[in-house]
């Protein structure tokens, strides 16, 4: 099981410190999208990289329609890949979607995590009472059917919303990625992701967390930052990055990179 996974995955290990971290992309990017900060850790961590299972890296044979439809089964394969590894303990970075992967591996197994770190994090997409995610349901449908009616003209129009600053390589870069993807396989964890919620369990994680949310992002208001710390169970920071975008680590890596180092210091 473990080295089927591994090669499936696309698991890597770089760099030569003792300390090991863990880089987990988010929906839409596959583990290329680590290649801006990557070389800030190499030199003092082992640094694991994979890809999720729905990446367009990935054989799309590999995903299972009936498996992958919480996200109980990605932290299946997370923790998977530690065993495989013999990881005992480990930093962990979850941009967006792999930050919930990250909350749940926690609390399923909290001694394997020192610290968890989280960008463009949300338990919530959908607006509900006394909580504001940033979407309402029709909002969100609009995008399902957006993708499922002309993925092409989807990804054209999201890429540069998502990455918000004015980055045109990190524009190109996203929207590579997103068209690796299988369209039925984006549109399908689209709405596992835009239907999951998580809020009820952040309190079971006792693990220490920094929150990194950037000054505006379109996917994330900076009111849910402030939600998962008052709402995790252990100690918890926030802090800002002054630029705009989902994916601070593609389109501004040299102001994130001092975040990160920061943050696995303390």
């Amino acid at each position: 099981m473990g080295n089927t996974l591994l090669e499936a995955l696309n698991v890597r290990v770089e760099g030569s410190g003792q300390k090991i971290l863990v880089l987990a992309h988010g929906f839409g990017t596959d583990q290329s999208v680590w290649k801006g900060i990557l070389p800030s850790f190499t030199p003092y961590y082992r640094v694991i990289l994979y890809d999720l299972v729905c990446a367009g890296s990935v054989n799309p044979d590999c995903f299972d329609f009936r498996r992958y439809t919480t996200l109980d089964a990605y932290v299946d394969d997370l923790l998977n890949i530690l065993d495989a590894l013999r990881v005992d303990r480990c930093a962990y970075v979850g941009h967006s979607v792999s930050a919930m992967i990250g909350i749940l591996a926690s609390i399923r197994r909290p001694e394997l995590f020192t610290k968890l770190i989280f960008l463009g994090a949300s338990p919530r997409f959908l607006n509900d009472k006394d909580y504001h995610g940033g979407f309402e349901r029709g909002e969100i449908e609009k995008v399902l059917y957006a993708m499922e009616a002309n993925y092409e003209a989807w990804v054209n129009g999201f890429a540069p919303l998502a990455v918000g600053a004015d980055v045109p390589d990190a524009v190109r870069e996203f929207s590579r990625t997103l068209f690796n993807m299988r369209p039925d396989i984006s549109l399908f964890v689209s709405r596992s992701i835009f239907n999951s919620d998580l809020r009820g369990v952040l309190g079971l994680v006792k693990v220490p967390c920094c929150i990194i949310q950037t000054s505006k992002d379109m996917s994330v208001p900076t009111s849910v930052a402030t939600y998962l710390k008052d709402h995790l169970g252990g100690r918890n920071t926030v802090e800002m990055l002054e630029t705009e975008g989902h994916l601070p680590h593609l389109s501004a890596p040299a102001l994130l990179a001092p975040k990160l180092r920061r943050a696995l210091s303390r």
